[in-house]
């Protein structure tokens, strides 16, 4: 990377601090601090620069979390930026947008992570100001490799929803079990690395 373009990642970042330190907590929501709304990240990268170069947005990323795709084209990525203080920002993006939805502390990444995706699972989303509906993914790649946890959150995400229907329209498993329903599902369309340890739960870790 050029100095000039290391000079524009850094004052991004600085940006991003900025805007970090006025997230609050919510309940339901530890160890998550979000902003009032979700915030649109091309528009922080924009205002931080003024006018004086680009920075990408795959430039400020750290690791993908979760992507999934569907057949039509359709895609929606869950990542996250690690900024110099050890603050993890996740943000989300797909065709139309990238948004900052919100920032932890936490020392291990993979915990945050984990974390990240059990609190969008059950909130479906709305604990970070969006909406998680729709379709089943086509492909799912996810950072996290430990496939109970990310049964757990498949389950927790799509009951109740349309995706749930949809699954059990399309299964050789027991429609009444949904929990094997979306087994046999990700057998099909999960990229994961390997399991090398059980994933910490956040209601094991919560603060009582």
């Amino acid at each position: 990377m050029l100095g000039r373009e290391r000079q524009q990642r850094v004052v991004v970042l600085e940006a991003l601090e900025r805007r970090a330190r006025q997230f609050r907590s919510r309940d339901g929501a530890w160890p998550f601090r979000m902003p009032h709304e979700p915030l649109d990240l091309e528009a922080i990268i924009d205002e931080a620069l003024a006018g004086d170069g680009r920075v990408g947005v795959d430039v400020l990323r750290t690791r993908t979390v979760l992507r999934m795709t569907w057949a039509d084209g359709g895609a929606w990525e869950l990542w996250a930026i690690t900024l110099p203080s050890g603050l993890h920002l996740y943000c989300d993006g797909d065709v139309n947008e990238t948004r900052v939805l919100a920032s932890a502390k936490r020392g291990n990444p993979s915990d945050a992570d984990g974390f990240f995706l059990e609190r969008l699972a059950e909130s479906h989303g709305r604990v970070f100001g969006i909406e998680m509906d729709g379709a089943p993914p086509d492909r799912v790649r996810a950072s996290i490799g430990d496939r109970e946890f990310l049964t757990d959150v498949f389950v927790e995400l799509f009951e109740g929803t349309d995706a749930e229907f949809r699954l059990k329209a399309d299964t050789t498993a027991d429609r009444g079990d949904f929990r094997a329903v979306v087994v046999e599902w990700l057998g099909r369309v999960l990229s994961a690395p390997p399991k090398t340890r059980r994933q910490p739960r956040v209601r094991d870790e919560e603060p009582v």
